[in-house]
């Protein structure tokens, strides 16, 4: 099985998300469902129906989170030394050249990317042109309006 790296943080929050799962949403649903069949005839019970519809979303997750959990490479970006490579969990800093507009970003898993905390997904576009770079490069990114291009300003290990 192929490994999936996240940083700890991610992994955190998978373990907090399953934790929820498995000792609020899990028991509430049962309970959902308990009550919807002391209502009686289950045929035309749109809570039941519900409730029925929200444990299977409910134990779908639990079995994504802990698949991808047992697969993980746990990588603490304060520990990697890459030499002053752009590697997963390196935080960068860009310069648009154009504009000279600047950006910061960690290079992340799929699980934990969200752009507006400068969380990027390392095989989106921009991650997948900045790894392997280094301070004082240039990276060519692909986006809708036209192709950026961005100097890599500083990497750091965070």
């Amino acid at each position: 099985m192929a490994t999936i790296p996240i940083t700890k943080r991610g992994a955190e929050k998978l373990k907090t998300e399953l934790h929820r799962l498995k000792t609020v949403d899990r028991p509430g649903v049962i309970q959902a469902i308990a009550e919807a069949r002391a209502q009686g005839d289950l045929s035309e019970n749109a809570e039941y129906d519900a409730a029925k519809d929200r444990q299977g979303f409910i134990e779908g997750r639990i079995q994504e989170i802990e698949g991808k959990l047992a697969a993980a490479q746990i990588i603490d970006p304060s520990s990697v030394d890459a030499g002053g490579k752009v590697v997963f969990g390196a935080t960068v800093e860009l310069e648009e050249e154009t504009s000279g507009e600047k950006v910061k970003y960690q290079i992340v898993g799929e699980d934990e990317a969200d752009l507006k905390q400068g969380l990027i997904n390392v095989s989106s576009p921009i991650g997948r042109a900045l790894i392997g770079k280094e301070e004082g490069d240039t990276a060519e990114v692909q986006a809708p309006g036209g192709t950026k291009r961005y100097e890599i300003v500083a990497v750091s290990y965070l």
